[in-house]
């Protein structure tokens, strides 16, 4: 019976090389002289900080325009609110999100299920197995997702016969 999986990932490359950038443009631009401002990945999430809130935005700033330019989804980043000390140092971190939660993954199943779709969905390991028996509604399945926002990216794979 042909499947597919429903996915919702972070390419870890494009990530890392839209990071090296960052920090690449980080050491060159001017106002970020003699300033303390770091970009520090770890395994699910990026702190980013700096000696003030406004170098601590434009830090940001010019992470997010480096992983938008990589083809990074940013609805898989989420912000938390920057903390900034007394003392004026300021840091924030970005959670990377890898697979479906459980509440996105019910309403994109319940989303393909109100549709009518001849086709059996089940949440697997943070991603939907969809199976069907022609690949045609297998394949207006993947319209009906592409075609509606979820608030997370959502991407195809191991298609199968």
């Amino acid at each position: 019976m042909p499947s597919f999986d429903i996915v919702s990932e972070v390419d870890k490359q494009e990530l890392d090389n839209a990071i090296n950038q960052a920090r690449k443009e980080l050491a060159t631009r001017f106002d970020f002289k003699g300033i303390a401002a770091e970009i520090l990945p770890e395994k699910d999430k990026i702190t980013l900080t700096a000696d003030d809130a406004a170098h601590l935005h434009g830090l940001r700033e010019i992470l997010i325009g480096k992983l938008s330019k990589r083809g990074v989804d940013l609805r898989n980043i989420e912000q938390d609110e920057p903390a900034i000390s007394s003392v004026g140092h300021a840091r924030q971190e970005l959670k990377i999100r890898q697979g479906l939660e459980g509440n996105k993954a019910k309403e994109i199943i319940q989303a393909i299920k109100s549709q009518g779709f001849k086709v059996q969905s089940q949440l697997q390991d943070r991603q939907i197995r969809v199976a069907g028996k022609k690949r045609d509604e297998l394949q207006a399945v993947i319209q009906f997702v592409r075609s509606r926002d979820f608030g997370v990216a959502t991407s195809f794979k191991n298609f199968r016969d």
